[in-house]
């Protein structure tokens, strides 16, 4: 008994020297500063980038919403009169593309084939930050603002013609604000020109249905080249984001730009 009581004060004392001579380590005031300042720095250099990219990857988003339900009804519209395109199925004059707005999407205004308010801003800066006055007629159009906040006006897709080796493509402009006069009303950014063919889809001058299905393009460029063309001499200067779609279904609808 005895032996074991000395063991067990021996295993104590021997703790008790351990215990003493550790040290204890934690930061100082100006360490704790200093390293908050560091953080404080990366966060002001990064948020602003994070916060734009979020920014495009939302107007991306709606966009890609309003570019599938059009297409979507335009299918529907062929399927119901067992047509092969839009102009066969009567797509084919002002009041029937104002029809064709009211039947497939909840419309909250009309303004008739005016780019004006509410449907749309009273004004519209471009890409490089000029001004742009809207209120523009369209002689074929139907202009609505929809239950989800966009705004489209759009011709009907046999206005304008296009002809490339012989083979004719049809077409009409549309215009798609993916939240209506709602800011921040930059061409390329929340509102976009865009052509609408007859087959239903939606794209830029020159990226007819031809050229996808039979590679008649125009100057015998890729479909590619054509988005990126049109993109590079309009999108930036242009109050609507004439040729913005085209870079961004070419970047698979990412704003790189």
């Amino acid at each position: 008994m005895i032996i074991l009581n000395c063991l067990k004060n021996s295993a104590h004392l021997n703790m008790t020297k351990s215990n003493i001579n550790i040290r204890r380590y934690a930061f100082t005031l100006a360490e704790v500063l200093v390293t908050l300042g560091i953080i404080g720095v990366v966060a002001a250099l990064t948020t602003p980038t994070l916060v734009r990219n979020y920014q495009k990857k939302s107007y991306v988003t709606k966009l890609h919403k309003v570019y599938n339900e059009i297409q979507q009804a335009a299918l529907k519209y062929k399927n119901d009169k067992n047509a092969i395109n839009l102009r066969e199925a009567g797509l084919t004059s002002q009041a029937e593309i104002k029809n064709f707005l009211h039947n497939n999407f909840k419309v909250l205004a009309d303004c008739g084939s005016t780019v004006k308010e509410p449907c749309f801003s009273a004004s519209y800066n471009d890409l490089n930050g000029t001004s742009h006055n809207t209120n523009d007629g369209w002689s074929a159009a139907s202009s609505v603002i929809l239950a989800d906040g966009a705004s489209i006006i759009m011709d009907y897709p046999a206005y304008y013609t296009q002809t490339v080796n012989n083979v004719t493509s049809y077409h009409g402009h549309m215009i798609i604000d993916i939240n209506g006069p709602k800011g921040p009303n930059i061409g390329g950014r929340d509102i976009f020109l865009a052509e609408f063919y007859d087959d239903g889809s939606i794209d830029v001058v020159g990226a007819t249905p031809e050229c996808k299905s039979k590679g008649i393009c125009t100057d015998n460029k890729s479909l590619k080249d054509i988005r990126e063309s049109y993109y590079n001499s309009n999108c930036k200067t242009a109050r609507y984001g004439t040729g913005c779609i085209g870079k961004i279904i070419n970047d698979n609808w990412e704003m790189n730009y």
